[in-house]
């Protein structure tokens, strides 16, 4: 067990250069590959693993489409900015809205927003 924890202290103190060429060397002296080996693990760890569902979302402003006075509107409505504010939100798109709220009132902004004739994304 010494002879283990003595290997972990040496590889440990390797640099980053010099571990990638230390699995170059393994992989070269037993004949695999890490990156197959990755591949394989891969699409089992990830079954394995749950996945997480995204709380908060940014509504994004894509694009002002041709209806930009009615964007604007919802803008002002939606952030409380002022008319130049808003305006100059609209026209240079793309650009934020609204960051960190949750899914429901994602989809009511970007609703607000593609009913005045925006494109929008949500991410």
């Amino acid at each position: 067990m010494a002879d283990l924890n003595a290997i972990v202290d040496s590889l440990s103190s390797l640099t980053i250069i010099e571990a990638a060429n230390l699995v170059k060397a393994l992989e070269e002296k037993w004949g695999v590959s890490a990156a197959a080996a990755a591949v394989v693990a891969g699409p089992a760890a990830a079954a394995a693993a749950p996945v997480e569902e995204k709380t908060e979302f940014t509504v994004v402003l894509a694009n002002a489409g041709a209806n930009k006075i009615n964007v604007i509107k919802e803008i002002r409505a939606i952030t409380g900015l002022g008319l130049k504010e808003a305006k100059d939100l609209v026209e240079g798109a793309p650009k934020t809205v609204k960051e960190g709220v949750n899914k429901d009132d994602a989809k009511k902004i970007k609703d607000q927003l593609v009913a005045a004739g925006a494109t929008v994304d949500v991410k």
